[in-house]
């Protein structure tokens, strides 16, 4: 969002924006490079959206729900059907796209478009999704029920790590509850969810339903101060989510922010070796570590201690290339800047005294000699104080902690001020129970490094990772796009009597 706007320039194609149904150059003066972060090359300009024109989405949001709202659940339904079948069929041109300007590898692409194409699957379920409840004669001749509406013009703010997954955690549960929607991708990336809303539109959604808008910091701002505009989602770091949730609540907005983490795996000495070291080495480099559930800090406990040479020899097998590359596990970091900043704290850890086991700052990727690469990386002998504990990295670097005992891993984990994911690698069932029971953190995994909930669960981080009550999909995204109308009604027969005037508020 700090990022500084470039200058127009003429030989790159530019990103457009949806307003109204249609995809329409902006006015602006300011522009951002989209870059392939393995190759430097510019692929498109992105363009930082004027104020008329952030006005002029939200506005067409606005007309659209008068009618949008009134849109039988069978027909927004069928909608996301068509959606989840088109994203199915064009997965691997996504999956190219999304590689090229993200750096992932083909195949976690793909994956990053499969978690987002299950929340769609789950919206064609908004039929029993959104229904009330009803009680009958509650009082004498009163029955009592709710009903789930549409709120309005929402909007949703996502980060550059999951250009695909997270605005079809977004947009499709908004939409399919009945709202209309504003979408401000990253400026990063945002080919991806341009390609999802050609589909979108494809797949039947009316002009106005979906508009998408561009920019940084500015456009930000202008979502969560529009008085139109009545929800926000945002998904990324936690300074900007702090100043996204202060922002939008001070202007009278519902607001949901996944923010970001620190996430402790605990590896007890009973785990099994082979694949709790395959699990733990996939969820840490996966993704080039640039995932708010990645695991940050591996704990180890007691003789698991010993393990370490492993996790450094399982890491050494991991190809590090350009994402279009076949058999590279993990490609480059999203940008310059990224790369820097990650290089900058490994660097505080070596000084802070940390044991650097393995080194990936100065790793060289023929071909791609450009790249923003940073190699697997792991720390041993880390301390609490230390900021490559502190910090979230957001890149390839797996941290690791000894402890003595069970009870130490938890507190050690407790007293980390986040709380997006953690998970335990055990046999034994009664740690596992002990540590589900005890661990103060919304998302739990057991035996499982990267435990994100199929959307038929919502997603629940916690502490820090979160602000805002409801998680962005599952039973909790519908209770966030829609308010709960509770009506009490008596209908009374011609022959009855009215008698007395009642003056209390009881219902008899």
């Amino acid at each position: 969002m700090t990022t500084q706007p470039a200058v127009r320039a003429d030989q790159a194609p530019t990103v457009k924006m949806l307003l109204d149904g249609a995809f329409i150059e902006s006015h602006t003066t300011e522009w951002h490079d989209v870059v392939n972060p393995a190759t430097q090359e510019v692929l498109a300009q992105v363009p930082y959206s004027t104020d008329d024109e952030i006005n002029a989405a939200v506005a067409s949001a606005k007309k659209a729900f008068k009618t949008w709202k009134n849109t039988p659940l069978a027909a927004r339904a069928r909608i996301m059907l068509k959606l989840q079948a088109l994203v199915r069929e064009h997965m691997s041109r996504i999956a190219r796209t999304l590689s090229a300007e993200q750096g992932k590898t083909l195949a976690d692409a793909e994956g990053d478009i499969f978690r987002g194409l299950e929340v769609v699957e789950h919206a064609c379920s908004i039929g029993s999704l959104q229904m009330g409840e009803f009680a009958e004669n509650v009082a004498g001749g009163v029955d009592t029920y709710t009903i789930h509406q549409p709120i309005g013009v929402c909007a949703g703010i996502t980060p550059f790590n999951f250009p695909a997954m997270i605005p079809l955690w977004m947009f499709p549960m908004a939409i399919v509850c009945g709202n209309t929607f504003v979408l401000k991708p990253s400026e990063q990336d945002p080919l991806t969810p341009m390609l999802l809303a050609e589909l979108a539109l494809q797949a039947g959604i009316p002009p106005g339903v979906l508009n998408i808008i561009h920019g940084g910091k500015r456009s930000v701002d202008a979502l969560c101060t529009h008085p139109d505009i009545v929800a926000v989602s945002f998904v990324g770091s936690t300074h900007v989510g702090n100043h996204v949730h202060a922002l939008a609540s001070q202007h009278g907005k519902r607001v949901q922010c996944m923010m970001g983490a620190k996430n402790h795996a605990v590896v007890m000495p009973d785990a099994n070796k082979e694949q709790s070291i395959n699990a733990l080495v996939g969820s840490t480099f996966g993704a080039a570590g640039q995932r708010c559930m990645a695991t940050a800090v591996t704990v180890l406990v007691g003789d698991a201690q010993k393990w370490i040479p492993e996790f450094v020899s399982k890491a050494k097998t991991l190809k590090v290339s350009a994402g279009m590359e076949k058999g590279a596990d993990l490609g480059p970091v999203v940008s310059k800047n990224a790369k820097h900043r990650i290089l900058g704290l490994l660097e505080e850890g070596i000084k802070a005294g940390a044991k650097l086991e393995l080194d990936g700052r100065n790793i060289k990727v023929a071909g791609y000699e450009k790249g923003n690469f940073v190699g697997p990386t792991i720390f041993s002998g880390v301390t609490p104080d230390m900021t490559i504990y502190k910090t979230e990295i957001f890149g390839p670097v797996m941290v690791i902690m000894g402890v003595n005992t069970l009870d130490e891993a938890i507190a050690l984990t407790n007293s980390n001020p986040f709380g997006n994911g953690t998970a335990i690698f055990t046999q034994s069932g009664a740690a596992a129970r002990k540590f589900q029971n005890e661990i103060d953190v919304g998302q739990v995994g057991i035996n499982v490094p990267i435990p994100v909930p199929v959307p038929f669960f919502s997603f629940t981080g916690s502490r820090a990772s979160k602000l805002g009550d409801l998680g962005p999909y599952g039973k909790q995204a519908v209770q966030f796009y829609t308010q709960t109308k509770t009506v009490t009604s008596r209908w009374f027969d011609d022959s009855s009597v009215s008698g007395a005037v009642n003056t209390t508020i009881s219902l008899k």
